[in-house]
């Protein structure tokens, strides 16, 4: 099974270009989409979900057009949208059992044990009786992932499902994420770059509706190395150090401020080398220094 996206792009009446000419190949597992609010991202997942149409190009989820056969698409979907609502005084076991029928489980008896297996699934059986009304944020996200997978479907939308979740939460989210890309199609769309590195096999960046690298995260880590280097500063010299050095990245540390810059020989003024990680990856490719694409490379012929 394979997603495969060609030349899509969208764009709105207000004139904004949500995609440019977006081409992705997507295998079987967890693949991130990353990248910050407004990249496009959104606009992407909906258009793979048949809730929006592109102005041009063609999207094929195995034999399926998914252009074309919305109605197809829509039957082997599961797609956990950035916000969803929720009947806050049902029972969780009850609104399962409902969103169940309308996927077409008729079945009372086979309906019951999807609907226990799911909730097992997702560690929300010992509160089936609860109304969702009293669920917190990651209990919520953990229920929509429920409703997601009825069907068993072969491709499955994550958008943005760790924001404003508390660390157990994200942690018991993330873990319950990365048993489903076994044998579908799972993307996880999030400007959260942990997510992605701790979850993806391959993943992709956008930003302002274009892709700018499509690579295995830890190959591009890889590429990275001897490019980024570290020092502690005062937060005043930083608009000097602007004009001087490649900077991607600050952090505030004990009252300083940690810079990360990129250069791809060794750059003095005290800066030390440093192991790259995927958000050096990250903010060097937003910031233009590390926008090719990392494919593997071409085996050697040997005559």
């Amino acid at each position: 099974m394979k997603l495969t996206i060609k030349n899509i792009s969208k764009a709105f009446p207000n004139g904004i270009q949500a995609l440019k000419d977006v081409s992705l190949s997507i295998p079987a597992g967890m693949y991130g989409l990353l990248g910050p609010n407004g990249a496009g991202k959104s606009t992407l997942m909906r258009i793979l979900a048949t809730l929006q149409e592109p102005d041009q190009g063609s999207i094929q989820l195995g034999d399926i057009d998914v252009l074309h056969q919305k109605d197809e698409v829509r039957k082997t979907l599961g797609y956990l949208p950035q916000e969803f609502g929720v009947y806050p005084k049902v029972k969780a076991e009850d609104l399962l059992d409902h969103f169940a029928v309308l996927k077409g489980i008729a079945g009372r008896l086979a309906r019951r044990e999807v609907v226990e297996a799911l909730l097992r699934q997702t560690n929300l059986w010992e509160v089936r009786r609860q109304k969702l009304g009293g669920f917190s944020g990651g209990m919520r996200q953990r229920f929509g992932v429920a409703v997601a997978l009825l069907g068993n479907p072969r491709l499955m939308i994550v958008d943005e499902p760790t924001a404003g979740l508390d660390p157990a939460e994200r942690v018991r989210f993330l873990n319950l994420l990365s048993e489903l890309g076994e044998n579908s199609v799972v993307i996880l769309s999030t400007h959260i770059v942990e997510d992605v590195s701790e979850l993806c096999t391959r993943m992709a960046i956008i930003n302002r509706g274009e892709i700018l690298l499509e690579a295995e995260p830890l190959r591009a880590v890889e590429e990275l190395h001897g490019r980024i280097w570290t020092r502690v500063v005062e937060k005043r010299t930083l608009l000097e150090l602007e004009h001087e050095h490649k900077i991607i990245s600050t952090k505030l540390l004990s009252g300083r401020t940690m810079v990360h810059i990129y250069s791809n020989e060794r750059p003095g003024n005290g800066f030390e080398p440093v192991e790259p990680d995927l958000e050096d990856v990250y903010f060097s490719t937003m910031a233009g220094y590390f926008g090719h694409r990392c494919e593997q490379p071409e085996k050697e012929v040997v005559s």
